[in-house]
């Protein structure tokens, strides 16, 4: 009778433990796979509107009247970071993201002959309350570096002005200040006209060590040793 007593716990705890080791893989993968919203779209400048071919935009600035002038940061701005994730070993993205976006561009014919942009990284926000306390703190220490930026170090050059609603892209080289660290970085930018307005958008690859940031990973999440900066910034003029 004692035996067959030992025998029936011993079977419990080892039926236990394999429910808990279930529950470790299955609980993530299900709560990622299945109850885990998507992380948000990449920020872009394109609407609805489609990208016109390089091919057709030659010869159309005569027609579609100068854009220069200075143009600020306007509402429906936004700016974050993106960061690949494995918690328990399922693949996940972290986003997020700040309207907080302030700066201008100063555009003269063809050229955007000046850029600076500053980003409040005190009010970044992903969907995790806990990522957010690392972000703001062990990771971008926010208290002693408030603010990311991004000074444009020569001009951009574009072929002709885009048609309106037209998406055109170019490269950007600028300063960027992360961490009280600044580096010379290229972006890729997306740049719409639209009634009046110029939409750009873009994302800008970070290697965290580049930058003495320490790296993301805490608790049972890991990152890889970099990520993404993306931003879209919405101008009118000023």
């Amino acid at each position: 009778m004692a035996a067959s007593s030992r025998g029936s716990r011993w079977r419990w705890t080892v039926a236990g433990v394999v429910a808990v080791a279930v529950l470790a893989v299955a609980g993530p993968f299900v709560y990622i796979n299945f109850i885990k919203s998507d992380a948000p779209a990449p920020l872009t400048a394109a609407t609805t509107a489609p990208t016109t071919p390089a091919a057709t935009r030659a010869g159309q600035s005569a027609s579609d009247g100068s854009i220069a002038g200075t143009y600020s940061v306007t509402s429906g701005s936004q700016a974050g970071y993106r960061v690949k994730e494995v918690l328990f070993g399922q693949d996940t993205e972290a986003v997020g993201r700040t309207s907080a976006v302030t700066g201008q561009i100063t555009v003269d014919g063809t050229r955007v002959t000046a850029g600076d942009f500053s980003v409040d990284l005190t009010t970044v926000q992903s969907d995790k309350s806990r990522r957010d306390n690392q972000f703001q703190g062990r990771i971008m220490d926010t208290a002693t570096y408030p603010t990311a930026t991004f000074k444009l170090a020569q001009p951009i050059e574009l072929s002709s002005l885009p048609a309106d609603g037209a998406t055109i892209s170019a490269k950007a080289q600028g300063q960027l200040t992360l961490h009280g660290t600044t580096r010379q970085v290229t972006v890729d930018v997306s740049a719409q006209r639209a009634a009046g307005s110029i939409r750009l958008s873009g994302q800008i690859p970070v290697r965290f060590a580049d930058w003495n940031i320490p790296n993301p990973s805490f608790g049972p999440a890991s990152t890889e040793d970099h990520g993404l900066i993306e931003f879209l910034l919405v101008l009118a003029r000023a």
